[in-house]
């Protein structure tokens, strides 16, 4: 009898550990008030009377949109801010398109796993551990690989033609944050002597690097 508390705990345990990420919803939809001012946890709800079809439609990711940028990567959200549909309902998806040698730079999602399907070309995919540990593999048309929920991680495009992934997420808004434009182009500014000192460079070095990073207006 003894092992039944313990049985009890470990199997209530796998199900709260399988939630989802955002809170469940109370209700059929909660199509987000874009428009509203009002700041909460997520989205006010649109009157039901006003909500219809294409709030809960985006056809963005339908086709490639290749880059042309320094880093050979386009990512095309389709989160709640763009299908409003989704506000509540704990996922998301989005499209990367990858030019030849382009690259999503190391980057993380706070609120979310990520789980990638590769659609066209061959991709070098990786994560680190909190113990400093790369995961990483090649994978290729019709492949997946998952990223674990605010570990840092990245993909680059190392075949010889481009290449596109369709990413989904179990959060209407995962959030990211490219490791380098987040420490380099943060407003206010990160003090200079923090980031000289934290990767072993000079002053000057931390300036040219915040001008390349900073969008050119």
């Amino acid at each position: 009898m003894r092992a039944f508390p313990a049985l009890f705990l470990a199997s209530l345990a796998l199900v709260l550990g399988a939630s989802r990420a955002d809170p469940a919803t109370l209700q059929d939809v909660c199509v987000a008030d874009l428009s509203s001012g009002i700041k909460l946890n997520g989205f006010p709800c649109k009157h039901p009377s006003t909500i219809g079809a294409n709030d809960f439609f985006f056809a963005g990711l339908a086709k490639p949109n290749f880059p042309n940028n320094t880093l050979g990567s386009l990512v095309t959200a389709a989160n709640v801010e763009k299908i409003p549909g989704l506000n509540t309902l704990g996922v998301s998806m989005s499209r990367i398109d990858y030019a030849v040698g382009g690259v999503n730079p190391p980057h993380t999602h706070p609120r979310a796993s990520e789980i990638a399907f590769v659609l066209e070309g061959e991709l070098e995919v990786g994560f680190i551990t909190t113990s400093n540990v790369l995961i990483s593999k090649r994978i290729k048309k019709g492949e997946i690989f998952v990223f674990p929920k605010g570990l840092l991680h990245f993909q680059r495009n190392i075949g010889k033609t481009r290449a596109s992934a369709i990413t989904a997420f179990d959060s209407q808004f995962s959030g990211t944050q490219s490791i380098a434009a987040t420490l380099f182009t943060a407003s206010p500014a990160i003090p200079k002597d923090v980031l000289s000192k934290a990767f072993q460079i000079h002053p000057r070095e931390v300036e040219r690097i915040k001008v390349k990073l900073t969008p050119k207006k």
